[in-house]
């Protein structure tokens, strides 16, 4: 895909409008940290490194962690896995020894699991996962193990998002700078990007979502942006001067960005024209989402933990 002109970049940068605080819903709301709230399994007594964090339409939680450590090359026995109800009663975990370094996870409309491995090692990792509800493997894409470049390769994917129509988006991002994108039987499409700092190249692309409308937001983390793509690749908008590790994106079309190193927070803001709605500074997370009772669940690599953020309604 050929590079946009600088010239549009400042287009775009003086077009868009910032109109902070412009939800009312959300302006006086403030967040309490609930101390504690979910259930570790038997034998845990602190988090470690947590990084993906999703919601179902019953307000479970499900949480893609590194085995309550750094990584899970030494934690065959740890599931990596776990899903919780909305009162933090562990309900299910799951994917013991099968993973390096979990990274992104995302849900599709079927409740199916998809995860990311961004590390490899002993025919493990840098592969894209499909799991039943259950944590019955259903698909792998990427080759185990094997670091690439190529349609059947990855090295370091970061994250990984599923259309509506079941196409598959992956941001191979930790160790290439692309997105690539599969049909939703797993057979390669296409993919764009490089290394760069002109809109449509990326400097470790780090998490994917879409928003209501079907347009794919990538967390382009070192550039300092999100830059926001058609589902062919067709640069759209660019939102600068944050740091996306996570992006979760409600049914609304409000966005929530984990940045934990530029912004250091959650950034609430509108998808349409990225106003910003709020800031949560309690926590810095990698991973981020809410559910339909406006709680957000922040999950730390730097703090190592699970953070549940009830709203507080009123001054």
């Amino acid at each position: 895909m050929s590079n946009p002109s600088r010239a549009g970049l400042i287009f775009l940068a003086v077009s868009i409008p910032v109109l902070v605080g412009a939800s009312a819903w959300i302006q006086d709301v403030r967040y309490h940290h609930v101390e504690g709230w979910a259930e570790l399994p038997d034998g845990v007594e602190a988090w470690g490194q947590t990084i993906g964090i999703e919601t179902d339409d019953d307000d479970n939680l499900w949480v893609f962690h590194r085995c309550f450590a750094n990584n899970c090359r030494e934690r065959d026995d740890v599931p990596p896995m776990l899903k919780y109800d909305s009162s933090g009663r562990l309900l299910d975990s799951w994917g013991e020894g099968m993973f390096v370094w979990p990274h992104g996870s995302t849900l599709d409309e079927d409740g199916n699991v998809w995860v990311t491995d961004a590390q490899g090692g002993e025919g493990k990792g840098h592969v894209v996962v499909k799991f039943s509800p259950e944590g019955r493997v259903l698909m792998t894409l990427g080759t185990p193990g094997v670091a690439g470049v190529g349609e059947n390769t990855f090295d370091g994917p970061a994250d990984v998002a599923i259309a509506a129509n079941g196409d598959i988006f992956i941001a191979d991002g930790h160790g290439n700078d692309r997105i690539v994108k599969f049909s939703r039987d797993g057979e390669f499409l296409m993919e764009w990007g490089q290394e760069g700092t002109l809109l449509g190249e990326f400097n470790e692309p780090h998490t994917l979502a879409f928003d209501s409308r079907g347009r794919l937001f990538v967390g382009d983390r070192m550039n300092q942006r999100i830059q926001v793509f058609d589902q062919s690749g067709r640069f759209l908008a660019v939102w600068p001067a944050i740091m996306a590790s996570g992006i979760h994106i409600t049914d609304d079309d409000r966005v929530l960005v984990a940045d934990y190193q530029l912004r250091k927070g959650v950034i609430i803001a509108h998808a349409d024209d990225f106003s910003e709605i709020a800031v949560i500074d309690e926590a810095l997370p990698e991973g981020v989402a809410m559910d339909s009772m406006g709680n957000v669940f922040a999950g730390e690599v730097t703090g190592t933990d699970l953070m549940k953020l009830e709203p507080v309604r009123g001054r």
